[in-house]
């Protein structure tokens, strides 16, 4: 891990030294703030990673040194200290930029979890920074990739990751989430950058239609085959072909695709002439194909050659963080795009898009805020322009559906929350803490904290 620079404000002289020790301890550089005037002139003078924030201080209390940090500079990771640890601090402070939030009595195994999880956050931040450099040397721009959120670093950093390889990629996640725009992505970071990449939607077409969109088909093949032509797998030779949808392939198709991966060769519909491509697959799915795999629609042998890297795409409401982005960028275009002067939109409308659940994913943002700006007659968007009923399921904070309705300390949420992932969860831990977002071991320790573990 990448040791950090930090510093610690905290009015409470012996917490504070607690806190400079253990840090030390464990490698890090720390520095110390008794107040919020000193620690605004720390952040002016010195460069520092990440700042461990008391809520309460006589003074500028810590939402006020939080707002003034972010001024000074956006890229410092502010985590809030909090003994008054209400929802509306812990919201209040992360919507002013802080990342997380400890309570006191501060525990120390929960306080290392943290600093470790801001030092992986800022490694993948700085690989992926080199990434968009790399990127934009070779004119390439990841501009349509819009996010803040940890979760999409990571995807983002894997992908530069697996770019350089010839092994084939499965991207799972919902409908909307982006999953094409990561196969390209792939493709651009990739040696076959000045190749074509050839996308086909595996579910829009037929099965007979699919085997000839693929692999090309010769003269008299069928009725309406006048002519001979080439699929998609000689069109990409050399670069790469996307599979969207690929659980939606038949039986025989998939048999045709289980061997050019074995083989790297394939014969048109109707032909007898073997040919060869080299072609990279990369594929996706909205569908569990392990599920497809017991029912005895999708071959297992095909599954472990698409799955050699597999990337899973959150969906949107899962990274909360990147709503507020995508609306603005999602509301610039689109304004231009339309000829509108619209300036902004109320709060009353962010709210409302920030608390809802789109299961379209980023795709239904995009409608909803193309549609908004369409019809909206201000120069600011409205609630009134968004397409939302009184019906529709509005999330956390609304009282409209029994999981927004959690109150109370932001202990009884968790406690709450951690119940609910292990009930779906099945009591697996692993599965458990990919639901809630957080690692095995923090898990762990908050299973142990709140008694929920024997």
């Amino acid at each position: 891990m990448k040791k950090l620079s930090i510093l610690v404000v905290e009015d409470g002289q012996s917490q504070r030294e607690t806190l400079r020790d253990f840090l030390i301890k464990e490698g890090h550089t720390v520095a110390e703030a008794e107040n919020g005037d000193i620690a605004v002139q720390s952040v002016l003078q010195n460069h520092f990673d990440m700042i461990l924030l008391d809520y309460k201080m006589p003074g500028m209390d810590g939402m006020q040194v939080l707002q003034e940090v972010k001024r000074i500079n956006p890229e410092i990771d502010v985590v809030i200290i909090t003994a008054y640890g209400t929802i509306e601090t812990a919201v209040d402070a992360m919507k002013a930029g802080a990342i997380d939030y400890i309570t006191k009595p501060i525990e120390f195994e929960e306080l290392l979890i943290l600093v470790d999880r801001v030092s992986e956050r800022r490694t993948l931040i700085k690989e992926n920074e080199l990434l968009r450099q790399e990127l934009g040397e070779k004119g390439i721009t990841t501009d349509k990739i819009i996010f803040r959120s940890q979760k999409m670093e990571g995807l983002i950093n894997i992908s530069g990751r697996v770019a350089s390889s010839r092994t084939t990629v499965l991207i799972q996640g919902e409908s909307g989430t982006g999953k094409e725009l990561l196969a390209r992505l792939i493709h651009n970071l990739s040696p076959r950058a000045g190749r074509p990449i050839i996308a086909v939607n595996c579910g829009a077409l037929p099965e007979s239609l699919l085997e000839s969109e693929l692999f090309g088909h010769e003269k008299g093949a069928f009725t309406g085959a006048s002519t001979r032509r080439i699929g998609r797998f000689e069109e990409a030779d050399g670069g790469t072909l996307f599979l969207d949808e690929i659980g939606e392939v038949s039986p025989p198709v998939q048999v045709k695709l289980l061997r050019f991966l074995q083989e790297r060769e394939f014969q048109r519909v109707g032909g007898n002439q073997t040919f060869h491509a080299d072609v990279r697959i990369i594929s996706a799915t909205n569908r569990n194909l392990e599920s497809k795999i017991r029912e005895g629609t999708f071959r297992d042998d095909l599954y472990y050659r698409l799955k050699v890297v597999v990337i899973s795409v959150p969906p949107l409401r899962e990274r909360r963080e990147d709503i507020p982005v995508l609306i603005d960028y999602f509301l610039k275009r689109y304004a231009e795009e339309n000829g509108k002067n619209i300036r902004g939109i109320t709060h009353e409308a962010r709210d409302i898009l920030l608390k809802y659940d789109y299961p379209g994913n980023v795709r239904e943002l995009e409608n909803i805020i193309e549609r908004a700006v369409v019809i909206s007659r201000d120069s600011v968007l409205s609630s009134e322009d968004l397409p939302f009923t009184e019906d529709m399921v509005i999330p956390t904070g609304t009282g409209k559906r029994e999981t927004g309705m959690l109150r109370g300390s932001i202990e009884d949420l968790e406690r709450k929350l951690i119940i609910e992932a292990m009930e779906k969860a099945g009591d697996h831990q692993t599965k458990a803490a990919e639901l809630l977002g957080i690692s095995e071991r923090m898990l762990r320790y908050k299973l142990k904290k709140y008694g929920l573990k024997e």
